[in-house]
């Protein structure tokens, strides 16, 4: 290790349940590597959630030079959630199941190791400016969303999973998604683009700000963080036949050339549905309506250029 040339002040925030799991060393490791190289690193490691925004606010308030979260897509959220709009950035090293949010912006999402290094290159850079969604829900409150947004099978697959206590890990998005499958059917959308109404029956609705969800399932396989658009897919009507069939391309990005399968871009989205949850980033938001729109500029990140 090259000590740094410019040592910075970093909050580091420790998802608290990687404790548990296989992940359990990732955030001691970090923070401990970054220390070594002459940052001062607050690191934050609280038995909730809850304690540990509350934490990361305090430490936030004095404006350190970054704040780094170690896990998956919940602890970005989390951290989108504090810094968005703030000027602080964000820095990540994925240790969950999914790490969309670090294949979107290409750091390595199953090698901690190799992701601590880019961020450590990075710290000496401008961080690179990249857009945020910002959701309004149906009681009024306001959150962020770094990767993607989901509206549809796609988000009735996540509350499946989250009721699910086996098996860990990718798996049980698979067996929620075999579980869903036996009652799929096609959900009535209002959706509006940029002040453009229609109505659509859609068995997928996604808003994606980054390419993927659910551990690479590629959604939006054309987004970019930082056009200053978000893109939006909409899965027709289809029978569960012909749902199976289309469904495996989503994994490759390969299904933006069926018929049914429409991607549209625009900043302010609006969508209505009844009796459907949306999450973003994993993290549940609330059941529809809701109201999306990009914020461009929003989220400073520590990721390749």
């Amino acid at each position: 290790m090259t000590p740094t040339s410019s040592p910075k002040r970093l909050v580091v925030a420790i998802n608290p349940f990687a404790r548990f799991g296989s992940s359990r060393d990732v955030g001691p490791m970090v923070a401990g590597k970054l220390r070594a190289l002459g940052h001062e690193v607050i690191d934050l490691v609280a038995p909730t959630y809850e304690d540990l925004i509350a934490e990361a606010r305090h430490e936030l308030a004095s404006k350190p030079d970054a704040l780094i979260v170690v896990g998956g897509d919940g602890m970005v959220n989390l951290g989108t959630n504090l810094v968005a709009g703030t000027g602080v950035p964000l820095g990540l090293i994925p240790a969950g199941t999914g790490n969309d949010m670090a294949r979107a912006l290409g750091i390595p999402h199953e090698d901690q190791l190799a992701a601590l290094d880019i961020l450590i290159e990075a710290l000496d850079r401008p961080a690179r400016v990249i857009d945020a969604g910002y959701v309004t829900t149906s009681d009024g409150s306001q959150r962020w969303f770094g990767c993607m947004l989901s509206a549809g099978f796609d988000a009735v697959v996540n509350e499946r999973a989250n009721t699910l206590k086996y098996p860990r890990g990718k798996s049980r998005y698979t067996v929620a998604l075999l579980l869903e499958l036996l009652t799929i059917k096609p959900i009535q959308y209002k959706i509006t683009l940029d002040g453009a109404t229609f109505d659509t029956g859609g068995m997928l609705v996604s808003v994606g700000n980054g390419v993927s969800l659910g551990g690479g399932m590629k959604v939006t396989p054309n987004a970019k963080v930082d056009d200053g658009l978000l893109d939006i897919l909409v899965v027709g009507p289809l029978s569960r036949l012909n749902f199976l069939r289309i469904f495996p391309k989503v994994f490759k990005g390969t299904h933006l050339t069926e018929p049914k399968v429409t991607v549209y871009r625009a900043k302010k989205i609006r969508i209505e549905a009844d009796a459907v949850v949306a999450y973003a980033d994993g993290e549940r938001l609330g059941a529809l309506p809701i109201e999306v729109e990009v914020r461009p500029g929003a989220l400073l990140v520590f990721a390749p250029q």
